[in-house]
């Protein structure tokens, strides 16, 4: 019979190593995710699954995938989010699982280094690891790599990835030791079969290096010469995750300052079993594509590229609602009454303001997209129909639709990050 693995969290960054190791491995895998369509799509057996719908709560939710002594891994987390929507992911449903689980079975929960700090994530990682039995294994990996990015490892590379200056944190003499995550994968199978001693594990690379070290080797594995070091005095970084907070920018947080403030270090590793490998190692292992080179450089373009659109809407938002209408009845005469066409004007900059928001503050940004470029379309069929003489301005009017429509489509693409 094959042994069996139920992941959660599997369509994230470390989920989906796990997902993929264990598949090597032979495991037969259940993949849970929130959204499991690319997984189910990438050959593997899914289980939907929103963690914080209090149904999952219920042990009998889990009861039948875990049937036979299935094991599970749990590499579901929220970074930041409602204390209820975090307790929830962290605890709450972690903990219908253990309650599902069949005599003999055992689990892995991929918790984090710096437990012990004084935030939310830091506070429900601490409840989640209480409320784990004795039959699970919490591991806490430090930074993690992998031949693809996300989060952190995604903004670390686009930092290397800058022109001119390398910029970080303070003297960027802080301390990593990464870990891949192909090394904390097999690590977490391995605790299935062969389960250490009890109490939280701490993981991490055999290999210490600087915060710019790290940033200078990344540089150089995608080709890049060398850059002047920028130090960021830490009211400036802290300032620029205060905006990525607003923003909703993910890596680009108070989080993530405070670890590059901090370094991430996990200086242990479990002393049998599969041993991870040295930072050098993991950089030596595969050469950097283009592929890697354009997501590191386009990766700080996105909330450029957010913020630029959202300063177009709030101008056409305050335009449209402010602009007299003698100034832009002649553009379209003899088509509606005035009357009609001025409730037009203000009513699309009231709904350009709304995108303008909706943008800055982050909402669902590839619906967003796809709400830009619908208004933009009706916009300019709209105009079209009433005076197509707009194409032919001198300063391309409605011509210049166009390259804005390519534009929002590429926000649409560098929006989804995995």
């Amino acid at each position: 019979m094959r042994r069996h693995v139920l992941i959660l969290g599997a369509d994230g960054f470390i989920g989906r190593h796990i997902a993929f190791a264990a598949r090597r491995a032979g495991w037969q895998v259940t993949a849970h995710a929130r959204n499991p369509a690319a997984l189910r799509h990438m050959g593997f057996d899914t289980l939907r699954a929103d963690l914080s719908d209090p149904v999952t709560h219920d042990p009998a939710f889990w009861r039948p995938v875990l049937a036979e002594g299935a094991h599970f891994i749990n590499a579901a987390g929220l970074l930041t989010g409602s204390d209820a929507a975090m307790h929830a992911v962290h605890v709450a449903a972690p903990a219908a699982v253990y309650a599902a689980l069949h005599p003999g079975a055992r689990g892995v929960l991929i918790s984090a280094i710096g437990v012990e700090a004084d935030t939310p994530f830091a506070r429900h990682r601490r409840d989640g690891e209480t409320a784990a039995p004795e039959a699970v294994t919490v591991l806490r990996p430090g930074l993690v790599l992998g031949h693809t990015s996300y989060g952190g490892s995604s903004l670390a590379r686009a930092l290397a990835a800058l022109p001119l200056v390398t910029p970080v944190v303070g003297k960027g003499d802080q301390p990593f030791n990464p870990i891949h995550a192909d090394d904390l994968a097999a690590i977490a199978l391995h605790c299935l079969e062969h389960p250490p001693m009890a109490g939280p594990h701490v993981v991490g690379g055999p290999e210490t290096v600087t915060q710019k070290q790290m940033l200078r080797a990344l540089r150089g594995w995608m080709g890049l010469r060398p850059a002047i070091t920028l130090r960021l005095p830490g009211t400036l970084a802290r300032m620029v995750g205060t905006i990525g907070d607003a923003m909703r920018l993910g890596p680009i947080s108070r989080t993530a300052v405070d670890q590059l403030s901090q370094g991430v270090h996990a200086p242990h590793a479990l002393p049998e079993g599969p041993q991870p490998r040295a930072f050098s190692a993991i950089l030596h292992a595969q050469p950097c594509g283009t592929q890697d080179l354009w997501h590191a450089r386009l990766y700080l373009m996105r909330p450029v590229l957010r913020l630029v659109l959202a300063v177009l809407w709030l101008a056409s938002g305050i335009i449209g609602l402010t602009l007299p209408a003698a100034d832009f009845l002649p553009l379209v005469p003899d088509t509606l009454p005035d009357t009609a066409l001025i409730v037009m004007a203000r009513a699309g900059g009231l709904a350009d303001l709304a995108i303008a928001a909706a943008l800055l503050r982050g909402w669902r940004p590839r619906l967003m997209a796809a709400v830009q470029f619908g208004m933009i379309v009706a916009y300019t069929a709209a105009f079209t129909l009433l005076n197509p003489a707009l194409w032919l301005l001198p300063l391309g009017g409605l011509l210049k639709n166009v390259p804005l429509l390519v534009l929002i489509a590429m926000a649409a693409i560098v929006e989804r990050e995995r």
